[in-house]
C-alpha cells in the first residue's frame, strides 16, 4: 500500500532527486525519495540489531572489525 505524504525539503535535495531522475538513476522523484526513507529505515533498524549484539557479546575486535569492513567494502 502506498500513502501520500507532503514533506519539506532542502532545494539541493530536491535537485538531486531531479538529476537522479534526468540521469534514469530513478523512475520518478516519489520513488527517489521513498527508496532513501527505506534505506533509512533498514539502517536503523540494523543499528538497533547492532546495539543488541553488542549488549550481548560486548564490542567486536579489532580482527572482528577489520574483516566486517573488508566484507562491507568500506
Amino acid at each position: 500500500m502506498r500513502t501520500r505524504v507532503t514533506v519539506t525539503v532542502d532545494e539541493d535535495a530536491v535537485r538531486a532527486a531531479e538529476d537522479a531522475v534526468a540521469a534514469g538513476r530513478a523512475p520518478s522523484v516519489s520513488a527517489w525519495v521513498a527508496s532513501a526513507m527505506s534505506e533509512r529505515a533498514h539502517r536503523e533498524n540494523l543499528a538497533v540489531v547492532l546495539a543488541e549484539i553488542r549488549a550481548e557479546l560486548g564490542p567486536a575486535t579489532d580482527e572482528e572489525t577489520a574483516w566486517a569492513r573488508s566484507v562491507l567494502g568500506l
